[in-house]
Order: C-alpha cells, then structure tokens, then sequence
C-alpha cells in the first residue's frame, strides 16, 4: 500500500522555500506521493449575501501544473496526485497538455484526479457552465485520454470538437491515470464505468460503507473488479489519538485500500513545522 500526504497549502506560507523545504523533507522521511486540493478563484468572505464556502479568498491555493513542475526541479521523485482538479471549469485540451508536460517532467509521475467541483461562483468567473459539468467530464476525459495515446486525434462530440490534431511531447505514461472524486450515485457511477481510481469523501470505512457497496456493484455492473481499481481515502491525524488513526488506516486497508492519504488540515496546526512533524509521527506509526 502506497502512503501519501495531502499537501497543507492553505496553512503553510505559500512560498517556493515552504514548499520545497516540506516537500523534500516527508519525501525523505517515507512518503511515497503529495495529493493537492486545487481552487483557480476564492470568493470574498464578506461580499453581500454572505459567503458559506468551505474555502474562500484568504485561503491560498497553487496551481497543480505550476507546483509539480517546480517540484520536479528540485529533484523530488514522489508521484504528484491532484485530489481533484476542477476539471469542467477548464478547457479539457489545454488540461490534456498540461498534464502531459507534467507526466514528461516527472519521469511518467502524475497520476491526475479529476472531480466537479461545488464553487459555482467559480465557474462563473472562468466562464463555464456549473449545470452540465457532470455530462462534460466525462466527454473531456475520453479527449483527454484519445490526446495523451494517439499522435493525431479526430474528435466530434457534443463540446469538443477536434480535427486531425494533437499534442506534442506526447506524456510518459499513454494514457494518465484518471481517478475521480465525488460520491453522488452518478459519481461512482461514472467513475466505476471509466475511472482508473477513487477518492472517497468519508474519513472511515463505515461511513463511507453505502458507497462501498455501490462501488462494488457498479464495477460488477461495467465488467470490472477491485483488481483493476484503485481506492485512496483520506485520514485525519489527529494528536493524542494515534490508536484512532492506526485503527481506520487498518480498516481501509481491509476495505481494499490500495492506497491512504494523511490529513493535517483544520487540526489546529499553526505552522510548516507543525505539519511536518505531524505527518512524520504519521508515517512512523504506518511503517512501524
């Protein structure tokens, strides 16, 4: 089993030397990949109405694409997740492309998560649709996937519409990896039908136990099995209650976990440090 990190980005200065000083150090320490939350806009706290986001202006947000490039520079060779990028608020193409530089520059180490999103003031600000980003992911990642494998691609579907193109470099890996966040029953839906992995939301397995299930049914439904999938939750860990977080970790491996994430957001962590040592205590209990 893989373990990773969820890169603390909203709680750590957002500078090239806090990144690269904590990115290098938990790589050092174990960790095998750094998942990232991606937001392009946040949304004033206090604009009228009122704002109930879970993230908003003041949180800081890299791009994806930028960071695990610059990561790449420095030497690291952890695989580089996005947990999720918003893929339906951006041009699929350009996404495909910029995908493919990253995987050139990793040496075939990204593996892209992709997801809806729930900021429709976002959406708005990048001029796309909010209503229909369910159906348009969907299209997006099979251009995705044709651009990434074929030298010269001929597309024509409902919102893209390719004549005789490609990218080129062409990416390491032929296609990405596509995994999927959400948990709506369209969501697993899909991802059981065309995704390569999943990031479910719930922090334990008994929450998260109905779209188990599911999952289990929809990839019986589209010819597929657990072998050919992959599963990543997140787990919080949290100080003071390590037998907790041992316990969940040993029970989404059970559930068929083929890869966990530890969490360090929104625990009251006040610095780069804290985080740091917080995720080391982490993975020495995982590999004790």
């Amino acid at each position: 089993m893989k373990v990773g990190f969820v890169y603390p980005q909203n709680e750590v200065p957002a500078t090239t030397g806090a990144l690269r000083d904590i990115v290098l150090t938990l790589e050092g320490i174990g960790y095998d990949h750094m998942l990232v939350y991606e937001h392009i806009l946040g949304a004033n706290p206090n604009r009228p109405g009122g704002w109930t986001g879970i993230y908003s202006s003041v949180d800081s947000f890299w791009d994806p694409f930028t960071m695990f490039s610059y990561l790449a520079g420095t030497g690291s060779k952890l695989e580089f997740v996005t947990g999720v990028l918003v893929l339906p608020q951006r041009q699929a193409v350009v996404a495909a492309k910029q995908a493919a530089c990253v995987d050139l520059m990793t040496d075939g180490k990204l593996r892209l998560g992709v997801g809806l999103g729930w900021n429709e003031v976002e959406y708005a600000g990048l001029g796309e649709n909010f209503n229909n980003r369910g159906a348009r992911i969907e299209e997006q990642v099979k251009v995705m996937r044709q651009l990434w494998t074929k030298p010269l691609v001929t597309y024509a579907g409902r919102w893209h519409a390719i004549d005789d193109c490609g990218i080129n470099p062409l990416p390491v890996q032929r296609p990405i990896p596509v995994w999927f966040g959400g948990g709506a029953d369209k969501a697993i839906e899909r991802m059981a039908r065309m995704g390569d992995g999943w990031f479910p939301g719930p922090k334990t397995v008994a929450d998260a136990r109905p779209q188990l299930e599911l999952m289990d049914a929809s990839l019986k439904k589209n010819g597929r099995s657990w072998q050919s999938f992959g599963l990543e939750p997140r787990v919080m860990f949290k100080r003071g209650k390590e037998d907790e977080f041992k316990r969940h970790v040993s029970e989404w491996m059970e559930a068929g976990a083929t890869h966990i994430c530890v969490n360090t957001l929104g625990l009251g962590f006040d610095s780069s440090s804290a985080h740091v040592d917080a995720l080391g205590e982490a993975i020495r209990l995982l590999k004790a």
